[in-house]
């Protein structure tokens, strides 16, 4: 069945997609960016710069990072970041359920029903 990928233009630059949003969702999981950017297969640089674009990009902190120390750092997402994902995942999830039809329609062209 094909699958839907939803990604969003923001304005005036910047956007949003299914990449920035399991970051976060790794950070949230993880409590650390270091940890996710592990988890996710790319560099601690690569995280950190979706990071900082991101909080550019709302104009507010999607990410809350402690500096490490003897305790270690770690990061946790601010009320910000949790509303971008939830409604990210909300999108989502109800563009997926309007294109559903639509998609079974071009499965059905690819299977030669």
């Amino acid at each position: 069945m094909p699958s839907l990928s939803l990604r969003i233009n923001l304005d005036p630059v910047g956007r949003i997609g299914p990449g920035k949003i399991d970051l976060l969702e790794e950070i949230d999981a993880c409590g650390s960016i270091s940890a996710a950017a592990r988890t996710m297969k790319m560099s601690y640089k690569r995280a950190w710069d979706l990071v900082e674009e991101m909080n550019r990009l709302f104009g507010k902190p999607v990410v809350a990072a402690q500096v490490g120390g003897r305790q270690g750092g770690g990061a946790k997402l601010t009320p910000a970041g949790l509303a971008v994902v939830r409604s990210f995942r909300a999108m989502e999830r109800a563009a997926t359920n309007a294109a559903e039809r639509h998609m079974a329609a071009l499965q059905a062209e690819i299977d030669g029903s």
